[in-house]
């Protein structure tokens, strides 16, 4: 227990300082630089980013703008939508809704120039598609190919490990609410049957991912969404209450200061990172394998899924429990603070509409981790896929995370989670500011194009660049 006790310390040490002061400054700096740069595109053109999601691919066969918003989507909507929001909003206050909105706003545009570049750096398969991230434009634009395999590791590590074992976790919390949970034995079977669906999935390959993503998240985020809005209407009373104290809290900067890394608004960064990874380094991945006609338009697409993350979905369940009149609090467990919420209106079905919402995110992040996780496998193998007897052991390995996952501490769980993706974010989003007068030609040349009636198409020739070095482009 002492050992355990060790490791939770110095897990904790490391999360506090990378979170304060560095990565709050980074996240920030970076994220008001590209707002800055392009003139607030991710308010500016949101109209044209809506349009642009249903725009569908010239070959039928390959993958559309809205199939890559659904992969990137599946891995930002997950468990931290409803567990890490009420996390940060029992650990550090109201306030922290107030802070990820924030987040959102400036990281919307850390999402587009990440996936902007994504696009423009992409390489092309043998079978005629397309692939690449912040590996490859790390490789092309700053030739500096032993970080781009540095970023591939701490990719792995966050989305094969530290954020299945979190998502593991955050799923069998959801089942302490009922009669049959017993504490040493529901986890371990919890884990064995999600680590067990999961791995089938996986055997299936990416275009299944595709398909299941492309089903599953948009009825699934609904689904919630209503569950929310009905839950919010009923307390409609509460709602001017509610964002008095969010706002109370939000700026309650004696409150703040006197524990920083405790308070609402690290919590509200932290947990709005986790949540919606704008500038992480994980959705470029996905941006990358869209066949558009230019790489604004998926970097436009791409911010579309940070604001249905957050804006959407986690203000969903801030507001929900806030306004329900739950009981929160540090010895409050998150998931309980949620079913409470939920069980305000729907009585004893709250905890069974909060399971069902768990199994659907978990179900759908850790396959669009895993996703991510064979793009870097594939980097680091020379560019080439690994072979079909590497997959199965990793797949198997995936499989044995994920139930480790269910058994875990909290802390544990959240800390590995938030070092590993706070690692992916230092690499990314300094990189992305080097590379970014690249991502804003483009955007001048979509412009360009669309003032003259054009569906703009990128010519690299256009913004300086050599074509020959841009196969997806030539």
């Amino acid at each position: 227990m002492n050992v355990l006790n060790n490791i939770m310390n110095v897990l904790n040490a490391i999360d506090s300082v990378m979170y304060y002061p560095i990565l709050i400054i980074v996240m920030a700096s970076a994220g008001i630089f590209f707002t800055i740069r392009t003139r607030g595109v991710q308010i500016r053109l949101f109209p044209t980013a809506c349009k642009l999601v249903v725009e569908k691919p010239e070959n039928g066969q390959k993958v559309s703008s809205f199939q890559a918003l659904m992969v990137s989507t599946a891995s930002r909507v997950g468990t931290g939508n409803i567990i890490g929001v009420a996390s940060a909003i029992c650990l550090g206050g109201p306030g922290a809704a107030f802070w990820m909105w924030i987040m959102c706003l400036i990281g919307a545009s850390s999402a587009f120039i990440e996936s902007t570049l994504a696009q423009v750096y992409k390489q092309r398969d043998k079978e005629g598609g397309c692939f690449g991230g912040p590996a490859y434009y790390i490789e092309k634009a700053l030739h500096a190919p032993a970080l781009s395999v540095v970023f591939c590791i701490c990719l792995i590590a966050t989305y094969a490990v530290g954020f299945n074992l979190l998502c593991s976790y955050n799923l069998q919390s959801t089942f302490a609410a009922y009669s049959f949970y017993n504490p040493k034995t529901t986890p371990a079977l919890i884990g064995l049957v999600l680590a067990l669906v999961v791995g089938y999935c996986l055997m299936g390959g990416g275009k299944r991912i595709m398909h299941l993503t492309s089903v599953i998240v948009p009825g699934m985020g609904i689904f919630y969404v209503v569950v929310s809005l009905i839950v919010i209407f009923a307390h409609i009373g509460n709602i001017p209450f509610m964002f008095a104290e969010i706002l109370r809290n939000a700026f309650d900067f004696k409150a703040i200061f006197g524990g920083l890394a405790g308070s609402c608004m690290i919590l509200g960064f932290k947990r709005g990172l986790y949540s919606n990874e704008a500038g992480v380094g994980s959705a470029p991945n996905a941006s990358a394998s869209a066949d558009v006609t230019h790489p604004v338009k998926q970097g436009l697409v791409q911010t579309i899924s940070v604001y249905i993350d957050t804006m959407l979905l986690c203000t969903a369940t801030a507001l929900m429990c806030l306004s329900s009149g739950a009981v929160f609090g540090k010895d409050v467990q998150p998931a309980t603070f949620v079913q409470d919420a939920v069980s305000s209106v729907f009585g004893m079905a709250g905890p069974i509409i909060i399971t069902v919402a768990m199994v659907l995110f978990a179900f759908t992040t850790l396959i669009g981790n895993l996703y991510y996780v064979k793009n870097a496998m594939a980097y680091i193998n020379h560019k080439k896929e690994p072979s079909v007897k590497a997959m199965k052991i990793f797949y198997l390995i995936a499989t044995v995370v994920i139930f480790l996952g269910a058994l875990m501490p909290m802390d544990i769980c959240w800390d590995l989670a938030d070092i590993t993706m706070g690692c992916m974010t230092l690499i990314n989003l300094p990189s992305c500011v080097a590379m970014s007068g690249t991502a804003v030609k483009a955007l001048k040349d979509f412009e360009k194009q669309r003032k003259e009636g054009k569906n703009p198409v990128f010519h690299p020739e256009d913004v300086g660049m050599d074509s020959e070095e841009l196969p997806c482009w030539d």
